[in-house]
């Protein structure tokens, strides 16, 4: 295991509904994992999702689980690692104190503010944000599960030909 002094922060959280695992998602992660010794991935729980409203089927939590445990295995990262099931959109990040950072997206910006708001309220630490952007496909449009179930781009991002 690389030197912990290797890393900025000891504990570092990201969270996500992982659906139809593409190269955005192990963009994220991999940030995550290049800031912290150890990460907690929340991934959104099938309960959860349900009450989101999303237009589109999303694969079973075991299925998203399953594939991230995948890459993690696959880059040596899964004894740094914590999966836990989201049930709401803070996760373990509202009563943990050990957390220093967080890991997004720009589509998630409001929510860590609104985090750190809850932190702040509770007297635990704001967290240190990490902003990664989208992940473009070759068409310069981010890709996205959607766009991958719609059959518009693949898992890195190429264009699907009709």
């Amino acid at each position: 295991m690389p030197s912990p002094n290797r890393f900025r922060y000891q504990v570092v959280a990201l969270g996500g509904t992982f659906d139809v695992f593409h190269r955005g998602h192990e963009q994220l992660i991999s940030k995550a994992f290049e800031l912290g010794r150890s990460v907690i991935i929340g991934v959104t729980s099938d309960a959860f999702v349900g009450k989101q409203g999303k237009n589109h089927p999303v694969q079973a939590y075991a299925s998203r689980v399953k594939a991230l445990r995948h890459f993690l295995g696959d880059r040596g990262w899964l004894s740094r690692a914590v999966l836990v099931p989201l049930r709401d959109p803070y996760g373990p990040t509202t009563r943990r104190r050990d957390v220093e950072a967080l890991v997004i997206t720009p589509d998630t910006a409001s929510s860590a503010l609104r985090l750190n708001r809850l932190r702040a309220n509770k007297g635990l630490g704001r967290l240190k944000i990490h902003r990664v952007p989208l992940s473009n496909a070759e068409d310069g449009k981010p890709i996205s599960s959607t766009r991958i179930r719609r059959g518009e781009v693949d898992r890195q991002g190429q264009l699907v030909k009709a």
